[in-house]
């Protein structure tokens, strides 16, 4: 069993930062794929950054040049550093990790989310 938890949302003025952690923790072989999703209210889920094992990063057209993804594999954590915040940020914002397990399982696991409010 493989938990994800995310921390560093809250309420932000437009044009600030927040930075968002998420660690990872059980039984795990290892982990590939690392990312970030965000959902809006009434709004499908989308891809906002993912980073490979190796440090590859891909980011959506929308927050390029504003949000960092790193993550430390020593610490089964991953980050997302965004800046030049907008209120079209807002949302809910859910770490995401591809990965194997003991035996060659290989799931996709997910944190419960934290919310990021953009908004003076």
């Amino acid at each position: 069993q493989v938990q994800l938890v995310e921390s560093g949302g809250g309420l932000v003025q437009p044009g600030g930062s927040l930075r968002l952690s998420c660690a990872a923790s059980g039984a795990i072989f290892r982990i590939d794929n690392m990312g970030w999703h965000r959902q809006a209210p009434g709004k499908q889920r989308e891809l906002v950054a993912l980073i490979s094992s190796g440090g590859f990063t891909n980011y959506a057209d929308s927050v390029k040049g504003r949000f960092t993804i790193s993550r430390d594999n020593a610490k089964n954590t991953v980050y997302l550093q965004m800046n030049s915040l907008k209120p079209e940020d807002t949302a809910v914002y859910y770490c995401n990790a591809d990965l194997l397990r003991p035996s060659w399982v290989r799931t996709s696991s997910w944190g419960q989310g934290t919310q990021v409010i953009v908004s003076s």
